[in-house]
């Protein structure tokens, strides 16, 4: 074995450096793995760094299985693709602190997953006479809670192929500069070196303007070299990756929107996990709240739950390769057979909707197979600009940026009604007062959001006509309007949490003690001290000057109390 997998684990640095070793590179992954194919075991891992991480076994199996393209198509050389992967065994301790500021900070698209591993694949596949196969076989994956597929794809084409041929231990040295990194801060531009290459960044921020683009020009702080400057550390070539189904995104879109099981059916990993992670991103800044696999194998721990037909599929996009799925997942509503993605100078074939029983266990067309009818009518216009685009030669970018623009219009008019019914729901600020529990948000009714979409629904932003009622009910149905609902009214009693504090600190607690007895001064103490705990733990919107106010007063009342009282509170 090279001296890379003899490579003793660095000694801990001291504590002023870092607060704890890999705890700057835990914040951007959780580990490397280096998976090569074994004679007698199949795929093998090889090496897990940092040596210390733990995974269980069943997730190296399903890492070692998810690393290597499903079925040989007979490519050599080098290939990139992704999965997501369910962990397995329960909260695992991790060697980055974050009390969760990243998430609160973050678009809901981009948050740091609690229960799924991404991983991030590059594959080599070469002709060697010295292997018994004849073949060198191995991946290097990356292995992260962030869906930051752009940022870590660029990172491992810098990393591997250097890796793949000096076979040194050139990765001990990648992880320590990352280890070197600062944090990912939403709304921050970040430079990050590795190997003499500095990758610029910006990390997306839930305050960002949705559709705003990425500002073009960093600060280059006179970087030498020049910065590889990323325009996005998580966004798709969108129309690369969505060419052959154009006609259809308004179907695909809806599909999606409504959480419909799915089955991209693809020649390759690559083509697979490219197609299932642009579907998943075209409901933004919506939340796409179901499961999805970039890339799945018929070894994968889930096969026998998504292959059964004793109970409906489940609610997830599945991205696959292997023939053998189109017969052990026939029974499922969408299946979207793809051909390899070539850009070319037209337009490429568009596939034709086809029926589910026209699906052919050998040689399966590329078509969606589908009985699914669209509510909305399709978008002719938005095929006819990116067929102008085409033809005047317009960059794949700037092809991308008006499908994302055209998705995100589409999101918009779709999700803005229910926006403001939900937040017709918040009581009004003057029935909030201080001695009193802030009242209930009003329960969302389905029948009079309806009744709302007359004077102000999507057709005032949107031009497309159609069942939208039709579709708004569906999607009442979806895990993606549950997962909106449940944020969206978070998010509105931790605002009435704030503006009850508020309230209290705008009293005249004083005046308001004088005719109250001890019991019920207390009471107050021990209510208004749980408060403050549950703003600090939440991370309430609330100003640092408001909680500060409200501790005061708190003092102030016990100080008012009998000293007896004031040694069992002080104490409490």
């Amino acid at each position: 074995m090279d001296a890379l997998c003899r490579a003793e684990p660095r000694p801990r640095r001291p504590a002023a450096a870092s607060p704890l070793p890999w705890a700057r590179f835990s914040a951007w992954l959780d580990c490397v793995c280096v998976v090569t194919f074994d004679l007698e075991l199949g795929q093998a891992m090889e090496l897990v760094y940092p040596y210390d991480f733990r995974l269980t076994e069943k997730e190296k199996t399903s890492i070692c299985y998810l690393s290597f393209p499903d079925s040989y198509s007979g490519g050599l050389g080098d290939t990139q693709f992704s999965f997501r992967l369910r962990q397995s065994g329960g909260q695992r301790t991790t060697h980055y602190e974050d009390d969760g500021e990243y998430n609160r900070e973050a678009p809901l698209t981009l948050q740091r997953e609690s229960a799924h591993y991404f991983g991030y694949v590059y594959f080599r596949q070469v002709k060697d006479s010295s292997m018994k196969r004849g073949y060198f076989q191995k991946s290097l994956v990356l292995v992260s809670r962030l869906p930051y597929v752009n940022l870590f794809q660029s990172l491992l084409q810098l990393i591997a192929p250097e890796y793949f041929d000096k076979l040194e231990p050139c990765l001990e040295a990648v992880c320590n500069e990352i280890d070197q990194w600062l944090p990912p801060v939403p709304g921050q531009t970040l430079n990050l070196p590795v190997m003499g290459v500095v990758i610029q960044v910006r990390i997306p921020s839930r305050v960002d303007k949705p559709g705003s683009s990425p500002v073009k020009q960093f600060n280059q702080e006179n970087l030498l070299p020049a910065p590889l400057v990323l325009p996005s550390v998580h966004e798709l070539d969108l129309f690369r990756c969505f060419q052959p189904v154009l006609i259809h995104i308004q179907m695909l879109w809806e599909l999606m929107l409504l959480g419909e099981p799915i089955v991209v059916m693809a020649p390759s990993p690559t083509v697979s996990s490219e197609m299932v992670l642009a579907l998943t991103s075209c409901l933004a800044p919506l939340k796409y709240c179901c499961d999805y696999r970039p890339y799945f194998t018929i070894h994968d721990s889930e096969f026998k739950e998504y292959t059964t037909r004793t109970q409906a599929p489940p609610n997830i996009v599945v991205g696959v390769t292997n023939p053998f799925f189109i017969k052990t997942l026939q029974h499922w509503p969408h299946i979207l057979r793809v051909g390899e993605l070539r850009m070319s100078g037209d337009l490429p074939k568009q596939v034709k909707v086809k029926k589910l029983n026209k699906l052919k266990t050998l040689d399966t067309k590329p078509g969606i197979y589908t009985s699914y009818k669209t509510f909305l009518h399709k978008d002719k216009t938005l095929i006819k600009r990116l067929l102008k685009g085409i033809q005047r030669k317009r960059p794949s970018e700037v092809q991308s940026a008006l499908l994302r623009r055209h998705l995100l219009e589409l999101t918009q008019s779709f999700i803005i009604p229910l926006e403001h019914y939900i937040a017709s729901l918040m009581p009004l600020q003057r029935a909030i007062t201080p001695w009193k529990n802030p009242p209930q948000i009003r329960p969302f009714r389905q029948e009079d959001f309806m009744k709302t979409l007359e004077h102000a629904g999507p057709q005032l932003t949107c031009v497309l006509k159609g069942d939208w009622l039709g579709l708004y009910r569906r999607f009442f149905r979806s895990p993606n309007f549950d997962g909106w609902y449940r944020q969206r009214h978070k998010e509105m009693t931790q605002k009435l949490e704030a503006l009850h504090l508020e309230a209290i600190c705008e009293a005249n607690i004083v005046a308001w003690m004088k005719d109250k007895s001890e019991v019920e001064i207390v009471d107050l103490v021990l209510k208004l001290r749980e408060k403050l705990v549950r703003a600090r733990c939440q991370h309430l919107p609330v100003k640092e000057e408001t909680l500060q106010r409200v501790g005061l007063y708190i003092e102030t009342i016990i100080d008012s109390l009998p000293e007896d009282l004031q040694t069992v509170l002080h104490h409490h």
